[in-house]
């Protein structure tokens, strides 16, 4: 199955599909400071979090600026923000890398798992010291190697040889907090406070994790890549454990 990623069905239907994201995103609403009179940014806001909830609990006299280069999904944020009269909030296009904005220009810079989409990490988080005044905060959350090694394992069982050192690849290229802090010492930032944990994500069996909708979008298209010319994904279906209950490492840092 393939997905039309800008019709508006899509990025409707999108909404419901990552309590993924919602699970990061706790962490951060859990931790991110939250001061009156904030001016923020929510770095890689997709169709609107955690950006509409983070400007709602800064409160009247905030202002928080979600930025994305997905048009559709911006455009479903600022329906969302226009539906829940959150007035202290505005949608913009743009590509983290060249961020729209005047050099110090916020309190805060957020982004909820935008490491593991953007195509320049390192100029992105050069742009949000950039835009960010001193003394301001980057907050942001992100997966770690070791997610799903459940699933890992038993889909190295059943790829041929040749393809293990391509799925080696794939589950190496995920961050570890030790590159986060070298990244964001790069940049310039002094890493202040760390948070890493784990969450479950449980299913019935092999069938019911690959037939997933968020599965198919969000991780069955880099597996088939792994997989190659192999047809190995109704063995792995089979041989993957009943109940399936996956590790999720998560990791929520804060720099200054």
């Amino acid at each position: 199955m393939t997905h039309d990623f800008d019709a508006p069905s899509f990025v409707d239907a999108y909404d419901e599909l990552p309590l993924w994201s919602a699970m990061f995103g706790s962490v951060m609403l859990e931790r991110v400071p939250l001061h009156a009179n904030t001016i923020a940014l929510d770095v890689g806001c997709g169709t609107g979090f955690p950006l509409l909830e983070l400007a709602q609990r800064l409160g009247p006299g905030s202002f928080v600026h979600g930025l994305d280069p997905w048009v559709t999904a911006v455009a479903r944020a600022d329906r969302k923000r226009r539906q829940s009269r959150v007035s202290n909030a505005a949608l913009h296009i743009g590509d983290a890398a060249a961020l729209p904005f005047r050099n110090h220009a916020f309190d805060l810079v957020v982004s909820n798992l935008g490491l593991n989409n953007f195509a320049d990490a390192h100029a992105a988080v050069v742009e949000c010291r950039r835009v960010l005044r001193r003394g301001g905060v980057l907050a942001l959350t992100t997966n770690l190697v070791g997610h799903m090694r459940e699933f890992y394992e038993v889909f190295e069982s059943v790829l041929p040889a040749d393809r293990r050192s391509a799925l080696r690849a794939h589950i190496e290229h995920r961050a570890t907090l030790e590159s986060v802090r070298k990244l964001l010492d790069s940049a310039g930032f002094f890493v202040r406070a760390e948070i890493e944990d784990t969450f479950t994500m449980r299913y019935a069996n092999g069938a019911a994790l690959l037939s997933h909708d968020f599965i198919g979008f969000g991780f069955l298209p880099a597996w088939r890549e792994v997989a190659g010319e192999a047809d190995v994904f109704g063995e792995l279906a089979t041989r993957l454990p009943s109940p399936l209950t996956l590790t999720i490492p998560r990791a929520y840092v804060e720099a200054t």
